[in-house]
């Protein structure tokens, strides 16, 4: 990676980066910054993508868009590890929450699907149905 580009340490991203498809929905986020960028072996970043256009297909009230908009950016690391010949590990970790974070609870339910759907989509070609 070349220094500033948007997979850099500091780097803010392209139009790729900065804008996210949650479940159909497109989210810019001009604000996403990558905190450490190690090819192959770790990315970190930024992360707070919660919009009114995001509350619709989750059923999402008022007041807890507000809430939920309301809460600090968090981090999200990914780390590869080489486990065997052949084997990576994926440790997923998102942090940075303030205590009693709405957000932290509902990404504690989200991430493991999208690890899992990752797993599908590396061993068939296929990502899991949403």
């Amino acid at each position: 990676m070349r220094p500033g580009s948007p997979w850099s340490a500091g780097g803010r991203g392209s139009k790729p980066w900065r804008t996210w498809d949650n479940h159909g929905v497109l989210i810019s986020d001009p604000e996403q910054i990558v905190l450490e960028a190690e090819p192959y072996s770790r990315l970190s970043y930024t992360w707070h993508a919660i919009t009114s256009e995001l509350a619709k297909p989750f059923g999402w009230d008022e007041e807890l868009l507000a809430r939920l908009s309301g809460e600090a950016r968090s981090k999200v690391t990914f780390t590869i590890e080489e486990a065997a010949a052949q084997v990576v590990k994926l440790t997923v970790v998102h942090d940075g929450f303030e205590p009693g974070s709405g957000l932290a609870e509902m990404v504690s339910h989200g991430w493991p699907n999208v690890v899992a759907s990752l797993k599908s989509l590396l061993e068939t070609g296929e990502p899991l149905p949403v």
